[in-house]
């Protein structure tokens, strides 16, 4: 008897679950169309649509989209070919689910940096951001030019080691921003520099700057990595890092 129970849009909707405006939308593009009351033209919904809405939802749930749904209702049955497009949506959720995870990852590292620093200027952020974006591309890279031990090594640090150095990267962007312009052997100025490669080499440990070290720096495409990272300093800003690093590094040779 069940079988014959009739169903306004609106108790079916609440059957199903399902809002009206969706249904009313199934309605549209013929995927799901009730009987019409002829009096008043209001859609009437029986036990058939549920088993027909049954079939709409398991198959957009294993991925497939309105319109390729509405070419397979009809089949009476399914075999094994199916399969070939079932393992291409796999593929795709699959592709779906690790750039969720990693966004979910990069998320809580900009929630925690925030907690931490209450303000970061917003090219400096966004620099961080990107550079979380494009770590697969880095990783890459690396990977093209034997750099594949650097990478696991970075890589693989903790959650608190990868946002302290995002901190220590926010504190030193400040100073930048705020001693550029200051001569290079300004004794702030080549603080700044000093606890800002030791806290780098601190990070990435003995071994991994021994293997920076002895890499061959001419045969590495050194503008393809900054590339995918670029610094979030202004034009005058970097040409000024850049001068007051090789005065650094000039004084470093000279002791």
């Amino acid at each position: 008897m069940k079988e014959h129970k009739k169903y306004s849009v609106g108790e079916f909707a609440e059957k199903t679950g399902l809002s009206i405006r969706t249904l009313h939308y199934y309605d549209e593009i013929g995927l799901l169309q009730p009987e019409r009351d002829p009096a008043s033209g209001h859609r009437i919904y029986s036990h058939q649509d549920i088993l027909t809405l049954q079939k709409i939802l398991s198959l957009k749930f294993l991925g497939y989209s309105l319109e390729n749904i509405a070419s397979m209702m009809h089949e009476p049955s399914f075999t094994v070919d199916l399969n070939e497009t079932l393992a291409l949506h796999l593929q795709a959720l699959e592709k779906e689910k690790h750039q969720i995870e990693k966004s979910i990852i990069s998320i809580k590292r900009v929630i925690k940096l925030l907690e931490e620093e209450v303000e970061v200027d917003s090219a400096v952020l966004f620099s961080l951001i990107h550079n979380m974006i494009t770590e697969n591309r880095q990783k890459e890279w690396m990977e093209r030019n034997q750099l594949t031990d650097v990478m696991e090594a970075i890589y693989n640090k903790t959650e608190n080691e990868l946002v302290s150095l995002d901190q220590s990267f926010i504190q030193f962007s400040k100073k930048v921003k705020q001693l550029c312009g200051s001569p290079a052997e300004d004794p702030k100025v080549q603080e700044m520099i000093q606890t800002y490669l030791q806290e780098s080499f601190a990070f990435l440990g003995e071994d991994v700057i021994h293997q920076l070290a002895d890499a061959d720096v001419e045969k590495l495409d050194i503008q393809e990595l900054e590339s995918m990272a670029p610094p979030p300093f202004t034009e005058e800003e970097q040409k000024w890092l850049n001068q007051v690093m090789e005065y650094y590094m000039n004084q470093t040779e000279q002791e």
